[in-house]
Order: structure tokens, then C-alpha cells, then sequence
């Protein structure tokens, strides 16, 4: 268990420091920005406990915020985005599944992996762009970040998953 909480934080550092310094300047086609971070909240196997889940979903948020000038927009849709994975994870697998399975293309498969990562972004660029803009005023704008974010994301997500182990 303790080898397990020190890779996560690795993890965590190391998508934090991504997303803060590469990612967060790195704005494709005026619109869409890649959300690196939620990667961390996809990867948490299946076993684990709801609060820890929430625990981190939050302090990773908070931490995105702090060093991005968001102030609270990415701990919240994280933290939701963190509330509902293990329902749409236990949605898509079958009840064989092994309880300490992790979410990944090799154990869930390219289709169920990509069904969840979708999802999942979409929430959380839904959320994080919904609480950015605080009004309906340019909701063309609006669909454009929504949409390119989760889009670019997505692709992201999937090929740093493929070259993963």
C-alpha cells in the first residue's frame, strides 16, 4: 500500500508539473487546451476507497488552481469527475473483473478504455468551461473550448496510454 501512495504521488507531481508548465501555455487553435491531470482520476483502479478517491481528485485540483490562476474551477470538476469514475467504471466492466484492476487499455480493452476516458474528459471540461465562462453570454466560444479540450485531451490521454506499459 505504501508503494502504491508513493507512485501516485509521483504521478502526481509529474502531471502536475506537465500540465503547469508545458500545458497551460499551450493553447491549439485558440481554444483548446490540454487537461493532462485528469489522467490521474481515470488511472485509479477499482478496489479503491471513495474517500481517498475524492481526497485526491480534490488536492490534485487544488493544486492545478493554485499554480494556474483558476481558483477553484479545476478542483471542483475534478473533484466530480472523481465522485462519478467509479460508477461509469463498474459500468464497463463485467462483474469477473479483478477487484484491484486498474484502468487501462490492456485491462479494459481499447474500446471501454476510450468509452471511459471520453466520458470522463467531457465531465470535466463540461464543468471546468461551464464555471470559467459563469454565463451563457459567447456559447459559441463556449462549445469551442468544451469541445477541442476534450477532443485534444482524449488523443492525448489515449497515445501517452499506449506507450504506458
Amino acid at each position: 500500500m505504501a508503494i502504491d501512495t508513493l507512485h501516485r504521488a509521483v504521478v502526481f507531481v509529474v502531471l502536475v508539473l506537465a500540465q503547469v508548465l508545458i500545458f497551460n501555455h499551450t493553447h491549439l487553435l485558440g481554444c483548446a487546451t490540454v487537461l493532462l491531470y485528469v489522467y490521474f482520476v481515470i488511472t485509479i483502479p477499482r478496489n479503491y476507497p471513495k474517500w481517498a478517491m475524492l481526497l485526491w481528485s480534490f488536492v490534485l485540483g487544488l493544486v492545478v488552481d493554485m499554480f494556474s490562476n483558476t481558483p477553484g474551477m479545476a478542483t471542483a470538476s475534478l473533484t466530480f469527475v472523481g465522485f462519478v469514475q467509479p460508477y461509469l467504471l463498474e459500468s464497463l466492466i463485467t462483474r469477473e473483473a479483478p477487484e484491484n484492476m486498474k484502468s487501462s487499455i490492456s485491462a479494459l480493452g481499447f474500446t471501454k478504455f476510450l468509452t471511459l476516458t471520453s466520458i470522463l474528459v467531457f465531465i470535466h471540461c463540461l464543468l471546468f468551461f461551464t464555471i470559467e465562462a459563469f454565463s451563457f453570454f459567447n456559447w459559441q466560444q463556449w462549445l469551442l473550448n468544451i469541445g477541442g479540450s476534450t477532443v485534444f485531451t482524449v488523443l492525448v490521454l489515449m497515445a501517452l496510454e499506449s506507450v504506458r506499459k
